[in-house]
């Protein structure tokens, strides 16, 4: 029997249109949504009497299940922890010794059963997870998203050099045959919502022999890649003296045909516009990690000329240069980014007293709360290449939701008089709910969760 959701509905059909129906349904079988609409719809809907009914009440409303695109698994104890210092210093001083640990797979358990219990109760139901390179640990990963039901992308990291003796792979043949072993090992699970990636670590930490062989096992067994790009200036310069003879950054990937459709690069915070052309060529997808960007002093990444570009971007937490495991704080956190951005363009920044002059500037709009529902859903399923699985509530596509109740503190704290909603129709008094849960809800207004059609919270 499939279940039929009556109630309020929300979901992004694209950047500029977040669809509300105030008096909805949705009609799942076998965990795929087979019809949405109006209420009054559903009695015309063939064979209606086979739904067991689900009704929500005034207060809440389903969302599409969030989408983390970028997130380190193992950096989760390291939460709150180096956020003093800079990209290289954090990873040198916290995050390699953190990951060294992982040869332990009773410590791997631990911490990984936390990870997916946490993502999936704060409404992460797709994760792009970066692992470690030790493939035992990396199974125990594997081995809890299948577990906790949770859909996902797992990768092993590959890193050849520049990193600490005491965590680096011997060579590029181990790599090749450890992926290899990796790679086997989730494809046998035959779980069809959990999937590895190739998952080279960044340019400065793969010789170009690897990152050419890690882009041949992406062809040969069809796999989504994930990495870094362009997230700190020492960064930038550095990846250009260890590859001169590329043109930038993205060329390094390129050359090693890593950039393509199922491609997502972390952070794009300092590309330049000839990396964009190529990345909107190639296909390939941007996580915008605005958290991690902050903590590390990294840069102000604007996703609107990102997009301008046509390169599809999602979010991405990235525990734990991102302080916050959970997708909603993201969404805070990218409108902030952008806000900030506007004002930086808008306001006198030499001292001179003289508003900037610029047409581009004082035309830029900064996101609202409606398109970063659409990076945190339907944007992140584009940026990860499953937009035709999952991402909204169109028909055919998997039941990834969450239920939201706005009852449940925090969100319930204030309450309006009656005297100023009487008048705002049910679709207006729908988006102040969802309004309401971007800016200031979280996990406790997340009363259940949805993966493929089952309820993983």
């Amino acid at each position: 029997m499939g279940k039929v959701f009556f109630g309020q509905i929300v979901h992004s059909k694209s950047f500029d249109e977040l669809e509300v129906i105030a008096d909805g349904y949705i009609a799942v079988k076998d965990g795929i949504i087979v019809s949405v609409g109006p209420k009054s719809n559903f009695e015309s809907l063939a064979d209606n009497g086979s739904y067991e009914k689900i009704v929500l009440n005034e207060t809440q409303f389903l969302l599409p299940g969030f989408i983390d695109c970028h997130i380190h698994a193992p950096q989760a104890p390291n939460i709150g922890l180096g956020l003093d210092k800079d990209l290289l210093g954090w990873l040198k001083s916290y995050t390699f010794p953190l990951e060294s640990q992982y040869k332990d797979v009773a410590f791997a358990q631990q911490v990984y059963s936390a990870v997916v219990r946490d993502t999936l109760a704060s409404g992460t139901t797709c994760a792009c997870y970066f692992a470690t390179i030790y493939n035992d640990s990396n199974k125990v990963l594997t081995d809890e998203i299948v577990r906790q039901g949770q859909r996902a992308f797992v990768g092993k990291v590959s890193s050849n050099r520049l990193c600490p003796d005491y965590y680096i792979e011997s060579g590029t043949e181990d790599s090749v045959r450890e992926n290899i072993e990796f790679i086997e090992y989730v494809l046998e699970k035959n779980v069809d919502r959990v999937k590895p990636i190739i998952t080279p670590r960044f340019a400065i930490t793969c010789d170009m022999e690897l990152l050419k062989k890690l882009g041949e096992l992406a062809e040969r067994y069809n796999l989504n890649i994930q990495s870094h790009i362009s997230e700190n200036l020492g960064e930038v310069n550095t990846v250009k003296e260890i590859f001169p003879k590329n043109k930038h950054y993205s060329d390094v990937y390129d050359e090693a045909n890593l950039l393509t459709k199922r491609c997502v690069m972390a952070h794009g915070v300092h590309l330049e516009d000839e990396e964009l052309s190529m990345l909107s060529e190639r296909g390939t997808s941007i996580a915008h990690c605005p958290c991690s960007n902050t903590n590390l002093g990294s840069g102000l990444c604007d996703v609107k000329r990102l997009l301008a570009a046509n390169v599809k971007v999602g979010l991405g937490s990235d525990v734990s240069g991102g302080n916050r495991i959970a997708i909603y704080d993201v969404m805070r956190a990218a409108l902030d980014v952008s806000h900030h951005l506007n004002m930086m363009k808008k306001q006198d920044v030499k001292g001179t007293g003289k508003v900037s002059q610029s047409k581009a500037n004082e035309e830029y709009v900064p996101l609202d709360y409606k398109q970063v529902v659409y990076l945190a859903t339907l944007g992140g399923a584009e940026a990860m290449a499953i937009g035709e699985k999952v991402g909204n509530f169109v028909p055919g596509k998997e039941f990834d939701a969450l239920l939201i109740d706005v009852s449940v503190y925090p969100t319930n704290r204030y309450q309006l008089p009656a005297a100023l909603t009487k008048d705002k129709t049910p679709a207006e008094l729908l988006l102040e709910l969802v309004q309401k849960f971007v800016y200031v809800g979280d996990d406790r207004n997340i009363t259940k969760v949805f993966v493929a059609g089952q309820q993983v919270k």
